[in-house]
């Protein structure tokens, strides 16, 4: 295909992907308040005595409850959206590579809700607990809009972050990495992840900065055994 067929292609699939992600956030409305409630209460439950969460604006809670339709949506809309960048990327594959799109969407979708997973239920209770705690001498007011981007940040980041393996495996089934370069640039590694993760933290704090770092530098090794176990197998099944 010429680059002008590639870039009609590329809009093609992005529309697609947008309809999707539309069509989702239009189911997500009618439980907007539900998911944004849910969404807060880790941050409610570590606001001591007297702290609430609050508005400051008429307009507030409407704009909220449509972002937590919004980021409901993103989870909803994930597999279809990576169905779409598959379907963008597989002409230029090998036979036996576009075969694994069922693969592709079955562990990138789970890796994509497990980060989301992470960020609610581990995540945002600690660095919340961290940074409530700081004043507990005083009585929070939280704004809503602040206390959902805090929360949503760390969902999305966290979802995106879980995708390393996955992006690490088909990168090196490709060709373009081996596991043995991955580890070799380990170190470089380890100060891009703290580089991405100081860039992905709400407050850029070191406690929340580590709850990053950590699981970051374990999904980027698990990306690299998993590269490298396959790679044995095709050399094993290709002598």
């Amino acid at each position: 295909m010429s680059v002008l067929e590639h870039l009609d292609e590329l809009r093609s699939r992005l529309w697609r992907a947008l309809a999707a992600y539309l069509i989702a956030f239009l189911v997500c409305c009618a439980f907007a308040e539900a998911a944004l409630q849910f969404l807060l209460k880790p941050i409610r439950e570590h606001l001591f005595l007297g702290g609430e969460i609050v508005y400051i604006n008429l307009t507030e809670p409407f704009m909220i409850y449509m972002k937590a339709a919004a980021l409901l949506a993103v989870f909803v809309a994930a597999p279809v959206v990576l169905y779409e960048l598959w379907a963008f990327v597989a002409p230029g594959l090998y036979r036996r590579e576009r075969r694994m799109v069922v693969p592709f969407l079955l562990f990138g979708s789970a890796f994509f809700f497990a980060g989301g997973a992470f960020g609610y239920y581990v995540a945002t209770p600690r660095a919340a607990e961290w940074l409530i705690g700081l004043g507990e001498n005083y009585r929070a007011a939280i704004t809503l809009r602040s206390a959902f981007a805090f929360q949503s940040r760390i969902i999305l980041a966290m979802g995106a972050v879980f995708e390393l393996p996955i992006l690490i495996f088909f990168l090196a089934r490709m060709g373009l990495v081996t596991p043995a370069a991955l580890m070799r640039q380990f170190r470089v590694a380890v100060l891009a992840i703290a580089v991405l993760a100081a860039v992905l933290t709400p407050t850029g704090d070191m406690i929340t900065m580590a709850i990053f770092v950590v699981p970051m530098v374990l999904l980027y090794l698990l990306g690299v055994a998993v590269s490298w176990i396959f790679a044995r197998r095709d050399e094993t099944g290709a002598a």
